[in-house]
């Protein structure tokens, strides 16, 4: 009778946990945000409702080109650390911009600002993840930090 190797314990780092944290918190202030942006813009700023659908592709779009740049830069860079402060701080600082927003392009800015520190924190963040994970636990701390 033969018995199976055993596998190796699936430990996960406390950065995956700090990581995971970091992101919960940045994604709650963006999901209680976003529903009511158009309700704001239109309705309390009185912005045109083209205006809506103008800043969210904007948005999207640099979220989007920034990721790819930004990942880039940290891949030949070899640095992940301070991409991935720049992008969360950048987006903590794009939510005090919508708070003293009394005008529709101060919340384009602060929209914009918000997307470029999610292309500029992504790639960083994903490949520190990887850096922590080993070929047991690779999933396990991509979902852990999904929680």
């Amino acid at each position: 009778m033969t018995v199976p190797p055993k596998e190796p314990k699936k430990k996960i780092p406390t950065s995956v946990y700090i990581l995971g944290l970091i992101s919960f918190f940045n994604d709650i202030a963006s999901e209680m945000l976003y529903p009511v942006m158009p309700i704001f813009l239109t309705q309390v700023l009185n912005a045109p409702v083209f205006v809506v659908g103008i800043i969210d592709g904007v948005a999207e779009g640099i979220s989007a080109l920034f990721k790819t740049y930004f990942g880039f830069l940290s891949d030949k860079l070899q640095k992940r650390k301070p991409f991935v402060i720049a992008g969360y701080g950048t987006s903590a600082i794009s939510k005090i911009i919508f708070a003293l927003s009394s005008t529709w392009p101060l919340v384009f800015g602060g929209r914009v600002l918000d997307r470029l520190g999610k292309g500029v924190r992504t790639g960083a963040r994903d490949a520190l993840l990887l850096d922590a994970a080993d070929e047991h636990n690779r999933g396990l701390i991509f979902g852990v930090h999904r929680l």
